[in-house]
């Protein structure tokens, strides 16, 4: 039995078990593997094309490989009256990388996200989830230098 099938088999009887086990796969993963949507399609009794649909529609989701590190740029107003178009010119700059690219060695993705709920503390990007605030360009490079 795989890996997937045990994360799967956990979120069988739940309601909305399918985004759950897909949620869960991803942390594990940083991605939703093919083998993991065709096992999670059978399991949960749907196409494989409609577990592909439920996949792709939550832009959280990915069934893309990723980085070990996801950063996501706010995208919202605030943090682009803030400068975030700048502060996304030097992530690239960085990092090597266009937006939805992954760096040649695998440890980052830089995508873009809609407002995380933190205008008071503008730009904002996460990095796996974690928030970081009043992003200027010397606060960038510590935190792309902790990412180990």
């Amino acid at each position: 039995m795989s890996n997937y099938a045990d994360i799967i088999a956990k979120c069988k009887g739940q309601k909305g078990g399918i985004i759950e086990a897909f949620h869960a796969i991803q942390e594990q993963y940083n991605y939703i593997p093919e083998e993991a949507l065709r096992e999670a399609a059978k399991e949960f009794g749907i196409p494989e094309a409609k577990a592909y649909g439920v996949a792709t529609f939550y832009s959280y989701l990915s069934v893309e490989k990723r980085g070990r590190y996801i950063i996501r740029m706010c995208e919202s107003a605030p943090c682009h009256v803030a400068g975030a178009d700048e502060l996304l010119k030097e992530m690239e700059s960085l990092l090597g990388i266009k937006v939805g690219e992954t760096t040649a060695d695998g440890k980052f993705t830089l995508e873009l996200t809609e407002c995380i709920g933190q205008c008071q503390a503008t730009p904002v990007i996460t990095v796996n989830s974690e928030p970081y605030f009043d992003v200027d360009k010397a606060k960038l490079t510590e935190i792309l230098a902790s990412c180990k």
